[in-house]
């Protein structure tokens, strides 16, 4: 029997439309071989997240929200009721590749061919328009929102924290996904600047789009 202690998990939110938690995603399986750490995906929404201030985006955003952010992630929390939350993670990761790496977009077709990618049914279609698993999918949402605060969006991720609870923070926001040792450098440095209980925000100017030509 082996006495190795199981790996540290780490909670992960996203939306499958996000670019940047996309990017974010990757690095992260990039930590999971260089630290002892295990991801548990979960569903947020920016549906969810800007549905009470529409009239304060701009009207291209609104638009993506309104028209395109709705129907992925309710298929997603249909795959995680119906089928396990272990299906997430390889769910996500076809989705990204076909709406980020190929820039297939966030369409019925994309998401239904994602479904096949993972061997998934394709009934699970039937939930692009409505779904009865809306309370989850927001409950979902809101576990993850909670634990940083509505003034940020995708992806959120959350670890044990030295007192016990967890200790949750936006992002980070990188591009290109960072690999090995560099990888490992920036989960170390994120930890330790997200565990000063006094910290707030760390910033600077975007000057790019996500950059996906490594992944």
């Amino acid at each position: 029997m082996s006495d190795k202690s199981p790996a540290t998990p780490v909670d992960f939110w996203f939306d499958p439309l996000c670019p940047w938690a996309w990017m974010t995603s990757r690095w992260m399986l990039e930590v999971e071989k260089v630290r002892d750490v295990k991801v548990r995906w979960h569903v947020m929404s920016l549906a969810v997240l800007n549905e009470d201030k529409l009239d304060e985006l701009p009207e291209e955003y609104r638009d993506m929200l309104e028209t395109k952010a709705w129907g992925p992630v309710r298929v997603v929390i249909a795959a995680q009721q119906e089928h396990g939350a272990e299906v997430l993670g390889d769910l996500y990761t076809a989705l990204g590749t076909r709406i980020h790496n190929k820039d297939e977009g966030p369409g019925r077709e994309t998401v239904a061919a994602a479904l096949e990618d993972v061997g998934l049914p394709e009934s699970l279609m039937e939930h692009w328009d409505s779904t009865p698993y809306e309370p989850e999918l927001r409950a979902s949402h809101k576990e993850g929102i909670d634990k940083v605060g509505q003034d940020v969006g995708t992806p959120v991720i959350a670890v044990p924290g030295a007192d016990g609870e967890q200790l949750a923070f936006f992002g980070p926001v990188v591009t290109p996904a960072p690999k090995g040792e560099e990888a490992a450098r920036l989960w170390d440095g994120t930890l330790a600047v997200a565990s000063v209980p006094g910290f707030y925000e760390i910033k600077r100017t975007r000057t790019k789009g996500p950059d996906f030509s490594n992944l």
